[in-house]
């Protein structure tokens, strides 16, 4: 790493002040934990000549019960994800996959939104500027080729954030506030399949919050595989989330993440609701997962590890969810 490029720091206290600033500086960057954005700047990774910390913004610390559902602010720590009392009560695998993030100190800082728009990395961008200049600069930054595919059009980096996939399964609802007001999105629409433009944020948006609305009887949970046990990304996440009814499936979603360039739910899923989790069923998941995971080579796991990994996570979330899921039996 290097030094920090030289840049003016501005704190803004509502929006029309973000506006303004982008507005009069193009290239400026959002700021809130900075835990990814100051680690690649280090990097060499932009010279952005003025950074807006958001986190003054109104209500964007913030978690609300709003009757069916909790509004999350965007500047959420992840500390504060993972240890609040109304996400363990409603939202337990959130929480969880907020505490398996880094480490303690990059979670009392890294926010919910900066978590969800991080940027997507790769084993030939995420490396010294030295290095970089000496390989040849990749389509992602400064180049013209993709080294994971030079033939290809596009960026390959892998998303790796573990928040997305949870919130994709439970149904949550992104809120983004622009020059035109704000509006409400899929968070599956936030996500493009473009690792050098992942984000589909419009130029003068931001993302404020995340609503995600309560489901009864919807059991969620998550799991990732890495390299390291402990702060590393994932090289394969998967979420899943389901509800039975007897001793049927009656709803079913799989999300992915850190295996494409955004994170995404798996279709086809509701061939399984109505039928019983058995072990054929089971199989079929698994096919189903590998058939929709594609991988690359943009970590130092192998693509066929990250996709048939990504296949067991799921058949044994699956598994441990259907029984958690087991009505109450009465005697």
């Amino acid at each position: 790493m290097t030094a920090l490029p030289a840049f003016e720091l501005i704190r803004a206290r509502s929006l029309a002040e973000v506006q303004a600033a982008k507005e009069s500086h193009p290239g400026s960057r959002l700021l809130a934990g900075g835990t990814d954005l100051l680690a690649n700047l280090r990097h060499g990774l932009g010279e952005p000549d003025l950074l807006i910390d958001i986190t003054g913004l109104p209500h964007i610390g913030e978690i609300t019960d709003e009757g069916e559902g909790l509004r999350i602010g965007a500047g959420v720590s992840l500390a504060g994800l993972a240890l609040d009392p109304l996400i363990a009560r409603h939202f337990p695998a959130l929480a969880k996959a907020a505490a398996m993030i880094a480490g303690p100190g990059h979670r009392s800082s890294a926010t919910l939104g900066g978590n969800l728009c991080q940027e997507t990395r790769c084993i030939f961008y995420n490396e010294s500027q030295w290095w970089r200049a000496a390989k040849g600069f990749c389509l992602k930054y400064r180049g013209t080729i993709c080294h994971v595919a030079p033939t290809g059009k596009r960026c390959y980096a892998a998303y790796s954030g573990d928040l997305a996939p949870v919130l994709l399964v439970l149904g949550a609802k992104a809120e983004l506030a622009g020059e035109k007001g704000v509006r409400s999105v899929e968070l599956s629409d936030l996500f493009r399949d473009d690792g050098a433009s992942h984000v589909a944020l419009a130029e003068d948006e931001i993302l404020l919050s995340l609503w995600v609305p309560f489901t009864s009887g919807l059991f969620c949970g998550y799991e990732k595989a890495r390299l390291r046990g402990a702060i590393d990304f994932p090289a394969a996440g998967v979420a899943l989330a389901l509800s039975r009814k007897g001793e049927n499936l009656e709803r079913l979603a799989i999300a992915v993440t850190g295996t494409q360039s955004r994170p995404f739910l798996l279709s086809g899923l509701d061939a399984f609701c109505g039928q019983t989790l058995d072990e054929e069923a089971l199989q079929k998941i698994g096919k189903l997962v590998q058939k929709e995971v594609s991988p690359m080579r943009t970590t130092l796991a192998p693509a066929h590890y990250r996709r048939r990994v990504a296949a067991a996570l799921a058949c044994r979330l699956a598994v441990s969810l259907f029984a958690a899921a087991e009505p109450a039996r009465l005697f």
